[in-house]
């Protein structure tokens, strides 16, 4: 729950801009963010094209990406051949924050990096870390089973349904597919051996599917400053894409959850966070608790819903760095976001199962304030949006075909 700037009479020299490595719709807001104060962005990106077509984006570059060999040093010399010494650094994807957080004593020469060091981080973005350090805390999680050999995994007796994740996000087919469902033994085993050749065993966390739709997840979205909050608030993922286990929000709407925000202080107060965070959870209709499913360190799917609710995390984000103080405000209620694209797919399926009527549909239209992709006052990457997302279908059904 957020802010306004406020100046300090002791400014100290900020940066002269921001770099964003990677991400997507996340990365989009931010950059539009940051662009309405007049800085600088500059996108390095190895994936998605989406947030280059901004006209917030100062620059725009193409790079190896995080998993290659040279990527500290790619960055390095970008700053010093384009004179980006002093730019504040963020990652907008999984493996963007993996490598800037445990290469940061290195990147830190050249840039100021906005996150905790890995030793610190790790806690909280490897899956199998954070439920130890939910359980450490004595914070709820969902059931989840912990195997070292397939034989192992063959010979348990699961709570079905279960959900295969995992431990954190990366390029491989099963990290971009965020899940994997198995209602039965058989498809559980099939699914495992799968996930585990993909990424490794000792990668692949194994879940009950908590019971409950939309109505049941939640997020904790704030900026952190060296341990503490500068602005928090809580929001819904109402709907998802797909509908049961979703890889993106297509849905969300801000409203009020205290116990969100004291999970969520509790948690990331343990490792000194430091930055833009997300934490997800998911309410147990068996026994009304939250449980931690997620933490994303870096600018998240629904980012441009905080600026929509008065809560600019980007803007304060800058403000900070500027030397500025930041006031905090409620965010606004009744204010949602949506990515329409997936989303009508989403509410298509819903509707066609019962779970939702079109007249709820067409009435959860009203409170939107913020879109995916589109901005009135940024519209390219709104209109190319429809094909880019037609040709990312169509590119996995071919090579699932193959």
């Amino acid at each position: 729950m957020l802010v306004q700037p406020e100046m300090d009479d002791r400014v100290s020299g900020r940066p002269a801009g921001v770099v964003i490595l990677g991400g997507a719709h996340g990365t989009l807001a931010l950059a539009r963010s940051l662009g309405m104060q007049k800085v600088p962005v500059w996108l390095v990106s190895a994936d998605t094209p989406l947030p280059r077509f901004s006209r917030y984006a100062h620059r725009q570059m193409t790079w190896p990406g995080p998993d290659d060999d040279g990527a500290v040093a790619f960055l390095l010399n970008l700053a010093a051949t384009q004179g980006l010494e002093g730019f504040l650094l963020i990652p907008g994807g999984d493996p963007e924050v993996r490598l800037v957080s445990q290469s940061i004593d290195q990147l830190s020469a050249a840039f100021d990096v906005l996150l905790p060091p890995w030793q610190q981080l790790k806690w909280v973005c490897d899956k199998p870390l954070l439920y130890r350090r939910a359980r450490e805390l004595a914070l709820a999680i969902p059931l989840t089973y912990e195997f070292t050999s397939l034989e192992q995994a063959a010979a348990a007796k699961l709570r079905f349904p279960v959900i295969l994740k995992p431990n954190m996000g990366g390029r491989s087919r099963f990290a971009r597919a965020k899940a994997v469902l198995a209602n039965d033994q058989a498809t559980f085993l099939t699914a495992y051996k799968w996930t585990a050749g993909e990424i490794g065993i000792e990668n692949v966390v194994v879940q009950e599917m908590i019971p409950g739709g939309g109505e049941s997840q939640f997020s904790y979205a704030a900026l952190w400053n060296r341990g503490a909050p500068v602005a928090e608030f809580t929001a819904r993922r109402s709907r998802q894409y797909p509908v049961d286990f979703g890889y993106t929000s297509t849905f969300v709407e801000v409203v009020d959850e205290p116990q969100l925000i004291d999970i969520a202080r509790r948690l990331l107060g343990s490792i000194d966070h430091h930055g833009l965070v997300e934490v997800e959870f998911k309410r147990d209709p068996r026994d009304g608790s939250l449980k931690i499913l997620d933490v994303n360190p870096r600018p998240w799917t629904w980012f441009g819903l905080a600026a929509a609710a008065g809560v600019d995390l980007g803007a304060m984000l800058w403000a900070i760095k500027s030397g500025h103080k930041v006031a905090a405000v409620s965010a606004r209620p009744n204010t949602s976001w949506m990515y329409l694209v997936r989303d009508v797919v989403a509410a298509g399926k819903l509707i066609s199962s019962g779970r939702l009527t079109k007249q709820a549909y067409l009435r959860s239209f009203g409170p939107v304030r913020a879109w995916a992709t589109f901005a009135a006052s940024d519209p390219v990457p709104g209109l190319i949006d429809i094909p880019l997302t037609v040709w990312r279908v169509l590119m996995r059904r071919i090579l699932r075909i193959r």
